[in-house]
């Protein structure tokens, strides 16, 4: 190891010894996260100044840096499967009314596919306010390449059909779908924990006995997984520190100025997107500010790890420790807000990208016989879009694809990537969760006193701390 090596790990481990204090001195959860976002913007910026974007230093330095940063995500990732199990299956066994199941998925899912609609139509938007168009763009090597590598991944976008997409829900081996190898698993895991629940419920009035012995396995499995998901949590600021250090000491200043418009035009998007997030809240009478304070550290989490499935276990316990949304409520929109309807990824992106490259193939993008074709597109195509790094890029590739558009043009952006992705990423968790919440709100569920409850919950803990 060299010297500057062995001085970047030892500023690192600094921070995470005191991001370590800070939990063990009972420091909010929130203060911790941004505590760890701010050092890790710092750290970041501080080490690309230091030794220059294309230092083998940073290099180094970011190798060591993602066994942090990307090992809390796999950490996430390996909880997922058994949460989502075991809290489905326990709120089935407690609902015992399928009528309920079914309003629930109905809201949930109506409400993530409007979202995306509005989206993409606030991206449209942006694209004509900012002036966004592909035509005089030129493309270096690295762009270059990517276009080729999107064209070559058009075929398998391609076979994404609404119809083999929700044929892909299903669950034909729940053990291989376990083990996630699928970009649908999630929702094939989903359907199998409703059907596991609705047939316990099925015979809790002919077999009783055996009914509350499974009720009571699957408690069981509830408390142990739920105290393994708060070990997990509480390296949530450690892993937001490394995920933001990464991008920050690795970003070329010089290639987001040269597609600075687009970065605007994106976060403008994003931002007014989760404005309307906002107002859906304020629409079943929560109070959007004090909703705002209660979702930041799964926001800031979402918006370093870049990944809305590694986000569920957290969207899940924010949304049922903060929000006062039930445990089955907050399952489905998490698990169905990472695969389907992501308004960051699935519905600003491509419409954004369809609108600047139709000048570029003489098509006129303001008009309805474009827009209207490329909205309902858009909305279709974010079923089963995976939530993990990529997503936006099927997303764009099948919107692209339809409307005829030439996909290697979205080549043109790999620059700026992972910056835009970061903000689609939070902005698609944003939505599952006011999707959960909105469905808990009109179905009368909502606990209103852990809503109203001025009282810091740590999500990594068992305890509040005043």
């Amino acid at each position: 190891m060299s010297l500057p090596l062995i001085l970047n790990l030892a500023i690192a481990l600094a921070v995470c010894a005191l991001l370590f204090v800070m939990q063990q001195r009972h420091a909010s959860f929130t203060k911790r996260v941004f505590t760890g976002l701010g050092l890790g913007v710092l750290v970041g910026a501080g080490f690309q100044l230091a030794y220059g974007l294309d230092s083998p230093v940073i290099a180094q330095t970011n190798a060591w840096l993602d066994v942090v940063g990307s090992g809390y995500v796999k950490l996430l990732q390996m909880i997922i499967i058994p949460l989502i199990m075991v809290s489905i299956i326990q709120a089935i066994l407690k609902l015992r009314d399928a009528s309920s199941l079914g309003k629930i998925s109905a809201l949930t899912i109506g409400t993530l596919m409007v979202t995306t609609a509005i989206a993409a139509s606030i991206g449209i938007l942006m694209a004509k306010l900012y002036g966004l168009t592909a035509v005089g763009l030129t493309s270096s090597a690295a762009e270059v390449a990517r276009g080729a590598y999107l064209e070559g991944k058009l075929a398998t976008a391609q076979q994404l059909s609404l119809p083999n997409t929700i044929l892909s829900f299903i669950p034909e081996n729940p053990f291989l779908d376990m083990t996630g190898a699928r970009k649908t698993s999630t929702i094939a895991v989903v359907l199998f924990s409703i059907f596991i629940g609705v047939s316990a419920t099925g015979i809790a009035a002919k077999h009783a006995d055996v009914f509350e012995s499974f009720a009571r396995f699957v408690h069981v499995a509830h408390v142990i997984v739920m105290r393994m998901v708060s070990l997990v949590l509480r390296l949530t600021p450690i892993g937001v520190f490394a995920l933001i250090a990464q991008v920050l000491d690795s970003s070329s200043m010089q290639d987001i100025l040269k597609l600075i418009n687009f970065v605007a035009a994106s976060y403008s998007a994003l931002i007014l997107m989760f404005c309307v997030h906002l107002l859906i809240v304020s629409g079943v009478g929560l109070n959007p500010l004090r909703y705002v304070k209660k979702i930041f550290p799964v926001l800031a989490f979402a918006f370093t790890s870049r990944t809305s499935a590694g986000s569920i276990p957290m969207n899940v316990q924010t949304q049922t420790a903060r929000l006062g949304t039930p445990e089955g409520i907050a399952n489905f929109a998490a698990s169905f807000g990472s695969m389907m309807g992501q308004n960051g990824c699935a519905g600003i992106y491509p419409a954004m990208l369809a609108v600047m490259i139709a000048p570029t193939v003489g098509i006129d993008p303001w008009t309805s016989g474009f827009l209207l074709p490329l909205i309902g597109i858009v909305t279709i195509g974010s079923v089963g879009v995976a939530g993990v790094g990529g997503g936006a890029t099927f997303a764009a590739l099948i919107v692209l694809s339809a409307m005829n558009l030439p996909v290697a043009l979205a080549g043109l952006l790999i620059s700026i990537e992972p910056l835009i992705d970061m903000g689609r990423t939070a902005l698609n968790v944003s939505g599952s969760i006011t999707a959960g919440t909105l469905a808990s709100r009109v179905l009368g569920e909502t606990d209103m006193r852990v809503f109203n409850s001025d009282a810091a919950i740590n999500l990594d803990g068992d305890e509040q701390v005043a």
